[in-house]
């Protein structure tokens, strides 16, 4: 199979790619700069000016895309939908790393873990955004689609310990309560979402064992 991971040089994006090479997997990052990623094909471009015929050739695009200051938030929308204009009405399947803060803490899906009283004020704006955008790309039918959420505590430099919890619209904890998840096991579990592709149409969610 044939997999791109676009925002390959991001923190999220450089172990996804690394995951894919490491599986033998023919893997290309999509960066707009240099690549720092250890993949051995690249497409330069940035991600906004990608084309369908850009994309054509994968089976798997892997949206890595983050923004975190005021200005760009808004970007996870657009930029997501750009992806899904790009790959509608194809057989390609998108997968999106994306956010916990969305993920509902009740059996009704009415409340979120951005709505509880202990969740920091300065991500309510980002888990807002991100909300939106997961809540556009519901809306998509003409995309094959999966969105992974990652634990509460995403550990941008947690150790790969090779093992996680697949769950999910509601926030999963492990055996020690805990919802936590380094970005090496979340990229263990993109990559075998890229490979198995069981879960279209769906947002799932990933806790560390």
């Amino acid at each position: 199979m044939k997999i791109a991971v676009v925002c390959a040089n991001g923190k999220a994006g450089k172990l996804i790619t690394a995951e894919a090479v490491n599986r033998g997997i023919d893997v290309t990052a999509v960066v707009r700069g240099e690549n720092r990623t250890v993949a051995g094909k690249v497409l330069s471009k940035d991600l906004f000016e990608l084309t369908p015929e850009d994309l054509k050739e994968f089976d798997v695009v892997i949206d890595a895309f983050g923004a975190w200051t005021e200005d760009t938030l808004p970007l996870h929308s657009t930029s997501l939908a750009k992806l899904c204009n790009v790959l509608s009405e194809t057989d390609t399947r998108l997968l999106i790393v994306g956010g916990a803060g969305s993920l509902y803490v009740n059996p009704e899906h009415t409340a979120c873990v951005s709505d509880g009283p202990d969740f920091p004020d300065v991500f309510k704006p980002l888990a807002a955004t991100m909300a939106k955008a997961l809540g556009e790309l519901r809306e998509r039918k003409d995309v094959k689609w999966t969105y992974i959420s990652p634990a509460g505590n995403f550990q941008a430099d947690g150790e790969r310990s090779g093992k996680y919890i697949l769950g999910g619209e509601e926030l999963t904890l492990n055996s020690k309560g805990e919802s936590i998840i380094s970005y090496a096991d979340y990229a263990i579990a993109m990559i075998d979402e890229a490979v198995n592709g069981n879960h279209i149409g769906q947002r799932i969610s990933v806790v560390r064992e």
